[in-house]
């Protein structure tokens, strides 16, 4: 008991009771938005604007009503918007953009920006497919881009206590089990817009349902815990529970990654009863439990949990725009969660998923990893 409260209150100094550093006073950094047909947006477009550090110079959006609603709502000048990628790029000359279009949009964003230098952040997941996603990291590379992929829970304290936890401290052994449970009631169900419906639930437009839109975060965070390595083999089942309002996708996916000394188990729906991101990790020796951003549980031995809160991540770590800011002044290098190392693995992991679904069978993948096209 004694030993687990000490690990725990270790991880709460190390982690995020760090000095506070003076701020050198910089100018705004200028960044873009590409597309607003992902509801994420409304979440991100505040903030931004209410920022001194960060200028937003252009908005692109071709659909007009749609674009019309967000410049009402959040008053933004009419002379951000823009109907054309490459327009914007050229005039207003972003340093880096945020993409909020459909996950089929991100490579043409992706390699426009490329061709001019400029980086990019875009909702999770990277790429429709792996051959995007190869093609995507080998655009960056070539324009000499940085590349980060916004998950939500890649800013949630207690996953960076549960690694921490797990590495450095090793406090539960060895790692040999990951459940991860992601979802909520459903994107109609929630009332998600439109727009955002219209491509989301398009396996041309998102590559497939709820495997796509929430097994990325297991395959994400499971490819990050284990530092990077690829699970040896992929086994996916998914189901239409609700046809009749999901008639071209799937609703249900569950997804099992087996590695030689561990297995993770990536449960993904659009129809558990409330909203949830939380995870489940077992090793040898105990338990760490993560049922939400704010809180981590941790049993080892015969010891009675121990359940702690963790404060909110610090500076740049604290929310993907800080983050983004800290990217493009060279402050930071993507990495972990929000890599495109670990996003080419799920890029990898939900290609297998799908291929396993649709043919009922487990799914070897390649000892070597698929090479980044020059």
């Amino acid at each position: 008991m004694q030993k687990s409260i000490q690990l725990l209150w270790f991880i709460s100094l190390s982690l995020f009771a760090r000095p506070a550093q003076a701020d050198e006073k910089k100018a705004p950094l200028r960044f873009a938005m590409v597309g607003l047909n992902h509801d994420h947006a409304h979440g991100f477009l505040p903030g931004a604007i209410r920022r001194d550090d960060v200028a937003l110079v252009g908005i692109v959006e071709p659909n007009q009503a749609l674009a019309d609603r967000y410049r009402t709502r959040y008053k933004l000048d009419h002379g951000l918007f823009y109907n054309e990628l490459e327009v914007m790029l050229d005039q207003a000359k972003p340093q880096a953009v945020a993409v909020f279009t459909s996950t089929f949009g991100h490579r043409r964003v992706l390699e426009a920006c490329a061709a001019r230098g400029i980086d990019v952040m875009m909702e999770k997941p990277m790429a429709l497919n792996l051959e995007d996603a190869l093609a995507m990291a080998g655009a960056a590379k070539k324009g000499g881009i940085e590349v980060i992929i916004n998950y939500e829970t890649t800013w949630y304290a207690s996953n960076h206590a549960a690694y921490e936890l797990l590495h450095p401290q090793a406090a539960i052994g060895e790692l040999r089990k990951v459940v991860v449970h992601d979802g909520h009631r459903g994107p109609k169900e929630i009332g998600c817009s439109a727009e955002f419906l219209e491509w989301l639930t398009d396996p041309v437009l998102n590559g497939g349902g709820a495997l796509m839109d929430f097994g990325c975060y297991g395959a994400d965070l499971m490819t990050w815990l284990m530092k990077g390595e690829r699970p040896t083999s992929v086994t996916a089942v998914t189901q239409q529970i609700k046809p009749a309002t999901y008639p071209k996708v799937e609703d249900e996916a569950t997804i099992i990654l087996t590695y030689p000394r561990a297995q993770c188990i990536i449960q993904a729906s659009w129809n558990w009863p409330f909203d949830r991101k939380d995870m489940e990790l077992y090793g040898q020796t105990g338990q760490i439990l993560v049922p939400d951003k704010e809180v981590v549980r941790l049993r080892t031995g015969k010891d009675a949990e121990v359940s702690s809160p963790v404060p909110p991540l610090p500076g740049s770590e604290a929310d993907s725009l800080s983050y983004l800011i800290a990217v493009v002044r060279g402050e930071k290098v993507p990495a972990g969660l929000s890599s495109v190392a670990t996003n080419l693995v799920v890029a990898e992991i939900l290609d297998a998923a799908r291929t396993s679904a649709e043919t009922g069978k487990r799914v070897d993948l390649a000892p070597v990893a698929p090479k980044i096209p020059e």
